[in-house]
């Protein structure tokens, strides 16, 4: 497995975290044949959120870890904050950061998170808030290490003045078919297509000159809710390209479209959701692949852009 070292965080991480938001659908051993599985395949860091299954995602990880055989200290353990779907709303409070990482180690039966995210941007945030927050956390060594989700550049700077901590995570949606974050560049002066638009307020080339680790959900799926893209008869070309560089590589078109974002010189790390071990293998096997600049083109193209 491709290791990275994150700027002012851990050291040799895996370019593959295995997010747990689906893990509620699994039973307690079948959690901890996963947890081991991922461990085996080289990915020692797990992404979790205060909100995923209500709870029950850290929840089920918590009672299978103690099962695997592992230590604490041979994981990394992310969750996130913020989302407050019962209320309806997003909390960066200090109130309810501490809250909710209380409860995020009661349910995952550690006394550390070495990363913590704030999930989507509160609009109602108070910067002074999350500093407060994050050195009491820190001090109190419940977290280690801290970065955001789903945030643009100027919330970073704002935040940044404040807090003490380095921010050393973006978790944003991207992928071939979501691939906003890399496509604007090539079309800023063309008013022919929406492409020319900067929805990100150059995200990509911001987390570069500070030294901030994007880490892609859904790298697999198109839109939020709009399954995937591997196999899926609506993309036909980009699927007959990922199988052409797949067997050039000797990956399946999954392991592919993963390599495609691990060939970008950002070095992002890749979030895979499944719960499926063989699935898993398949993924990572995508982390030893470098594909050159032509396949990688290639690939950009198939998935409906162009070069102007």
């Amino acid at each position: 497995m491709k290791k990275m070292k994150i700027a002012n965080g851990p050291a040799a991480v895996p370019a593959i975290v295995q997010g747990c938001m689906r893990m509620p659908a699994l039973g307690t051993d079948a959690a901890a044949e996963l947890i081991r599985c991922a461990y085996e395949l080289g990915i020692s860091f797990f992404d979790h959120a205060n909100i995923y299954g209500g709870g029950e995602a850290e929840t089920r990880f918590g009672d299978a870890f103690s099962m695997t055989g592992l230590k604490r200290e041979d994981v990394i353990l992310q969750s996130k904050c913020g989302i407050c779907p019962a209320r309806k709303v997003f909390d960066w409070s200090r109130e309810e950061i501490i809250s909710s990482v209380e409860g995020s180690l009661k349910r995952l039966k550690t006394d550390y998170l070495d990363v913590l995210l704030l999930h989507r941007p509160d609009l109602l945030y108070e910067p002074e808030e999350v500093a407060a927050a994050f050195d009491e956390l820190e001090q109190s060594g419940k977290v280690r290490w801290f970065g955001m989700s789903n945030v643009p550049p100027m919330m970073f700077e704002l935040l940044k003045k404040y807090v003490k901590q380095p921010l050393i995570f973006d978790q944003v949606q991207f992928s071939m078919e979501q691939s906003q974050l890399i496509d604007q560049p090539l079309f800023m002066n063309n008013k022919t297509t929406d492409m020319s638009f900067m929805r990100d307020g150059g995200l990509l080339d911001y987390c570069r000159l500070n030294d901030i680790t994007i880490q892609c959900w859904s790298p697999l799926q198109v839109g939020m809710f709009g399954g995937n893209f591997v196999d899926n008869p609506d993309y036909p070309e980009l699927n007959a390209a990922l199988a052409e560089v797949g067997e050039k590589y000797g990956l399946s078109k999954s392991a592919a479209a993963i390599a495609f974002i691990l060939r970008h010189p950002a070095n992002m790390q890749v979030i895979a959701g499944t719960m499926n071990k063989e699935h898993l293998a398949d993924l990572v096997s995508a982390a030893d692949a470098r594909l050159t600049r032509d396949d990688w083109y290639k690939l950009y193209l198939a998935s409906g852009k162009f070069l102007p």
